[in-house]
Order: structure tokens, then C-alpha cells, then sequence
């Protein structure tokens, strides 16, 4: 079973397709995202949004991945798996 996708944004006025998959663990699941070639985890919160579980230390070399961005892919994913 593939559980790999990609997933459209429209950001800043361009349009993104980032790849994705879903990754199962015990009663819970996360989607891990290829932003940018830097991989970035995110998981459902206590409200059933996503957020992104990163490092700084992960993007800081890497500043086309903003708050904004992390912010529009965790509401895609939320309207895409709602």
C-alpha cells in the first residue's frame, strides 16, 4: 500500500506541489512533507489542526520555508483531509 501523495498549494501567489506520506504509528499517524528538500513532520493537535514539528535549526539555512508556508500547508492538509 502507497501511502505517498503530493499536495497543491497556493502560497505568496505562486503556485507549490510538495511530496508527501503518511506515516502510522500505534493509534496515531503523521505526515511527513518534502518542503524544499527538508523533511517536516506534521501531526493532528488536541483541536484536529496540523502543526508542524520542526527545529530552527532544521530551515535556518533554508529561507524559502517560512511560519506563512508552514501555516498554509498545515490548513491544505486540514481542508484536504477534513
Amino acid at each position: 500500500m502507497d501511502n505517498s501523495f503530493e499536495l497543491p498549494i497556493h502560497y505568496n501567489g505562486k503556485q507549490y506541489s510538495f511530496s508527501g506520506s503518511l506515516i502510522t504509528y500505534g493509534y496515531s499517524y503523521k505526515i511527513a512533507m518534502d518542503i524544499f528538500d527538508t523533511l517536516i513532520n506534521f501531526e493532528p493537535d488536541e483541536e484536529g489542526s496540523y502543526r508542524a514539528l520542526i527545529y530552527p535549526e532544521e530551515i535556518k539555512d533554508n529561507p524559502a520555508i517560512t511560519k506563512a508556508l508552514l501555516q498554509q500547508i498545515a490548513e491544505t492538509l486540514q481542508e484536504a483531509l477534513s
